[in-house]
């Protein structure tokens, strides 16, 4: 029984593969005849590499044992982790130049810090080893470096203690804060080793084009509607507004706002800016028109926020970035040679979703999946 299903499965996933091919092949087309995929599908967007859906699954089935449960079907969760792997097989079936990490909940428990004792720790090191670059693109928003190093300072004391990491390797690290709003570049130097870059050496031209009235503007107005999901749905919570952003945070630490709250929201906030004149919520980077403010309306778990930009913006600041350092900065690092990992992908209220225009993802739900992801991928480099 587990045979035949094992067989059944990867036919399945084979026929799948194979529409992603097609879909891929057509993607650059002039002529914009809808694969099959994009006519089941509507909203699929467009693939930086191919997907070997049926060895990833296999993989995955000698892992999980997926084919040998005889009541419970395959679930949201086992596709999930077989779509990881298959996309880990491709990037590193190519060029990995770049791997870039969101912070709560993929690199450390949510509100929690990169421990020394953290086992993904000694794997990112083996990526910077391997010369690949590593951003870490976070939604927390602070502006010196004091904040970063206590929330990263067990992998950032690890790289300034190896004594086989280069010097060129251990700079191969940057922090974006804020989602695109904050970069700090790895300072040997610094009590803090990081050192703030400032924005005229890192943001890109549509960035630059963003003028501080407007994102004042944008950031009044997700104020406002903040202040009336609070009175509307009762919320424990108080406005904090920053230079950047501005959000929801509960009055008590003790508190949990519940979901459905936070998710409703994200989601009256999101609204509200896209159809204002000055929120662009859905252009990925490099696509932002002229005077709309690209944001990012997200739920943190804890709390709502509404950042200016978002993790598109980021991850593409990390490619320009190194490829800069590289001497080559007319030639950012590929989509294909990017890999962002993180835990919100829901199209709703989840800020690592932006990534997927601008390079391929991973979705993991804990720390422990993403040390399994990097093993995984560490063994294919």
């Amino acid at each position: 029984m587990a045979e035949e299903a094992h067989r059944r499965y990867a036919e399945i996933l084979r026929d799948v593969e194979h529409m992603i091919d097609d879909h891929i092949a057509r993607q650059d087309e002039a002529n914009n005849l809808p694969s099959k995929l994009k006519m089941l599908v509507p909203s699929a967007g467009p693939f930086f590499t191919r997907l070997p859906l049926e060895a990833a699954f296999k993989h995955m089935d000698a892992k999980r044992l997926i084919s040998f449960r005889r009541y419970v079907s395959p679930s949201f969760n086992d596709v999930r982790l077989i779509l990881n792997s298959a996309q880990a097989m491709a990037v590193t079936a190519g060029s990995l130049q770049l791997a870039t990490f969101d912070g709560d909940v993929t690199l450390y428990d949510d509100g929690e810090s990169l421990e020394p004792s953290n086992p993904v720790i000694p794997r990112l090191l083996d990526l910077l080893h391997k010369d690949i670059k590593i951003g870490i693109v976070t939604a927390a928003g602070y502006t010196t470096a004091d904040r970063y190093y206590e929330r990263l300072h067990g992998l950032l004391d690890a790289i300034s203690a190896s004594k086989t990491l280069t010097p060129t390797q251990k700079e191969s690290i940057v922090i974006m804060g804020g989602e695109a709003n904050y970069l700090f570049e790895y300072a040997p130097d610094s009590p803090h080793l990081l050192a703030r870059v400032p924005q005229e050496q890192w943001l890109t031209p549509e960035m630059a084009a963003w003028s501080d009235a407007d994102i004042s503007a944008l950031l009044d107005v997700a104020e406002a509607a903040l202040l009336d999901c609070v009175k509307t749905l009762n919320l424990p919570a108080t406005l904090l507004r920053k230079d950047r952003a501005v959000g929801i945070i509960p009055t008590d630490p003790t508190i949990r706002i519940p979901r459905e709250s936070l998710e409703e929201t994200v989601l009256v906030v999101q609204k509200i800016l896209e159809l204002s004149a000055l929120g662009s919520p859905a252009q990925a980077a490099g696509h932002s028109p002229e005077r709309r403010v690209p944001f990012c309306a997200f739920n943190g778990g804890r709390d709502v926020f509404v950042d200016i930009g978002d993790k598109s913006w980021g991850v593409t600041v990390c490619q320009r970035w190194f490829a800069a350092k590289a001497g080559h900065p007319d030639r950012p690092i590929a989509g294909e040679s990017t890999l962002h990992i993180g835990d919100q992908f829901l199209s709703a209220g989840s800020n690592d979703f932006k990534a997927r225009s601008v390079g391929t993802t991973a979705w993991i739900a804990s720390p422990a999946e993403t040390t399994e992801l990097l093993d995984d991928l560490l063994e294919r480099v």
